[in-house]
């Protein structure tokens, strides 16, 4: 009886139990995290902040690039609190391209932008940024973006009559309401936008005082200097969370233009074993301290190629969070490669954060080429021309078997066609 008794108890508290929670409306597993209506909470804050959306991989808080392509190859985006070098190409025509698409997203998605230059005035950068594609103007961009070789929608397939039901991948720009936008650089951003937008400029001639005091750091001046604007804006603004009880949170975009060059005094492009040559690590490791205790996203062009000493550049890519290299055809005998005709160059994802790990990630994706139209600049899978094929005329045949020489030794004679070989 006392068995009995004792089932019962339990049972008539399972009911209770069950009663409660049926009144509440609610089951028994719930989530564990902030509730959807409040805004208590920081978390809640962050995902709310125009431009931004949480990582499907570790939840990390993403803004984009301004180029969606590149997103995608980058795991979504780029993560707030980090940096993205993107090595400049031979003759810094390229890569311009990438800082400027940076910047234009942030005006677009109202982000507080910090521009630092020792070349271009901050102000004259912000004037030539691309001006955002609207969802109005698809229309504009076809002949750039699709193919007009492609059947119409309204034709039905003949042979693969079941892929009908497939659903149609669209090669335009999305919707403005979507992560990411495009740009159209033959046109310019609107004044309206950049006047109502909130920036900081940083012009190393004009933060270069006359007499010039020796100072004990190891740092060279213009980077010393540019230290401590990023830092007074940071706190200044709480963008460092110093302000709890400011509502509304935004994002600090940086963007550091031909970092590492003699204009910034830094004597690494010149000679090989420089004074100074830990002075640029040593920055980057301050940068990225105050990055990662912050809501900011940064992005540093940098002229790697004309570095001298190999070891700095692998000291600079381990203290960088995001490595992009870009290889312009231009001046190489790549340009006039009939292999590579309908692109402009190759770009090159060297590394990839691995956030609260010691380790970075590497892309697996390494055939990558850009092309610049019209008014758009896309980043391609690398295809590459069949070698013999029908449609392939004699004299393109003659130049692959030339660009095959300068491959290999081995591939001449299989690409000329003068020994034909049956495996």
């Amino acid at each position: 009886m006392a068995a009995v008794a004792t089932c019962g108890t339990r049972s008539g508290a399972t009911g209770s139990v069950a009663e409660a929670t049926s009144k509440n409306n609610i089951t028994s597993f719930q989530r564990k995290g902030p509730r959807a209506g409040s805004n208590d909470s920081d978390g809640s804050r962050l995902v709310s902040i125009a431009g931004t959306r949480p990582s499907v991989r570790n939840g990390q808080l993403l803004v984009s690039t301004g180029l969606p392509a590149l997103d995608q190859l980058l795991g979504g985006g780029l993560a707030v609190g980090t940096v993205l070098l993107i090595e400049e190409d031979k003759y810094n025509i390229y890569s311009p391209l990438f800082f400027k698409y940076f910047l234009a997203e942030g005006i677009v998605n109202g982000h507080t932008s910090l521009v630092a230059s020792a070349k271009e005035d901050p102000a004259d950068i912000l004037q030539e940024l691309p001006a955002p594609l609207l969802d109005n103007c698809e229309k504009e961009l076809d002949e750039d973006i699709c193919d007009h070789k492609t059947p119409d929608t309204n034709t039905e397939m003949k042979i693969a009559w079941r892929y009908k039901l497939f659903p149609k991948m669209k090669a335009g720009p999305v919707s403005s309401s979507r992560f990411g936008h495009y740009y159209d650089v033959s046109k310019r951003i609107p004044h309206e936008l950049i006047e109502a937008s909130k920036w900081h400029g940083f012009f190393l001639p004009e933060k270069l005082s006359a007499s010039l005091e020796v100072e004990p750091c190891s740092l060279t001046h213009g980077y010393l200097k540019l230290l401590q604007f990023i830092q007074s804006i940071i706190y200044e603004e709480g963008f460092d969370g110093s302000n709890p009880q400011k509502k509304q949170k935004n994002i600090l975009r940086i963007g550091i233009q031909s970092l590492g060059s003699p204009l910034w005094g830094d004597d690494i492009c010149c000679t090989e074993n420089c004074d100074n040559s830990h002075s640029l690590t040593k920055f980057l490791y301050v940068l990225r301290g105050l990055l990662r205790t912050s809501l900011s996203a940064c992005i540093i062009t940098m002229p790697s190629h004309l570095i001298q000493n190999k070891a700095i550049i692998a000291r600079v890519t381990n203290l960088a969070d995001t490595v992009v290299g870009l290889e312009s055809f231009i001046g190489s005998e790549k340009e006039t490669n009939p292999l590579y005709k309908d692109y402009h160059g190759l770009i090159h994802i060297r590394q990839i954060p691995r956030l609260n790990n010691l380790t970075c990630d590497v892309s697996d994706v390494k055939d990558l080429a850009f092309k610049l139209k019209r008014k758009l600049f896309t980043i391609e899978r690398l295809h590459l021309p069949p070698d013999l094929s029908d449609t392939v005329s004699r004299s393109s045949k003659q130049d692959l078997a030339e660009s095959a020489k300068l491959l290999g030794p081995g591939c001449g004679m299989m690409a000329g066609g003068k020994k034909h070989l049956d495996f």
